[in-house]
């Protein structure tokens, strides 16, 4: 499904990685890891589109997603570390306006899905005034919302009590199961036993 081809990163005349080449296949998740300051956000920037490698190619079913990245991005969901969410709104609107933005039906009744991730009932109060793990699970209930193939996800378990971390391993399980490929940045082990996990191991450069 995805191809990273001999890819090359430079921020501020430090090399963070540089010739790398990996491949992430349907039905496979895998984690990058490494410490700070290796380049797992800015490699998961390269790959969802939002930044330029400086050299190599990010291919998605063997087409350059910069050629092709209005195809590719109907394909891919990216949750960066930060949530993503309008702290202004509550989590219905903000819910709703993603599916709207999305292309997705926005009238759909959203209870069962913020039921499951533990919102009923904080639903109609503003972001701004949930915790972190809940204003969270508010930008984590899209992965029960969309149809991509393809999900990049960095530090998704960020605030996440045990519970929630085990509730979220149990949606990817599904998405792998159901063809979808996971690329993932955590800090936190996956408690879940995933039988075709790989791990990209970045190191520090000076």
């Amino acid at each position: 499904m995805l191809h990273i081809k001999a890819v090359t990163c430079i921020k501020q005349d430090r090399c963070l990685f540089a010739d790398l080449n990996f491949s992430l296949k349907s039905g496979q998740i895998m984690q990058l890891a490494g410490p700070n300051g290796a380049g797992k956000t800015s490699l998961l920037r390269i790959i969802a589109g939002f930044a330029m490698a400086d050299e190599g190619d990010v291919l998605f079913q063997d087409r350059s997603i910069t050629k092709y990245y209005d195809e590719y991005a109907q394909e891919l969901l990216f949750i960066g570390h930060k949530t993503g969410v309008n702290t202004q709104l509550t989590a219905l609107e903000n819910v709703a306006f993603w599916l709207k933005i999305n292309g997705y039906d926005s009238k759909q009744d959203l209870y069962p899905i913020l039921a499951k991730i533990g919102l009923v009932g904080l639903e109609d109060v503003p972001v701004r005034m949930l915790s972190a793990g809940q204003q969270r699970r508010v930008a984590l209930v899209r992965l029960w919302l969309n149809s991509a193939k393809l999900w990049i996800l960095d530090e998704p378990f960020t605030a996440l009590d045990k519970s929630g971390v085990a509730f979220l391993q149990e949606r990817f399980v599904e998405h792998l199961n159901a063809g979808g490929a996971i690329l993932l940045t955590t800090h936190q082990d996956l408690t879940t036993h995933f039988s075709d996990l790989q791990t990209v191991t970045l190191e520090y450069r000076h």
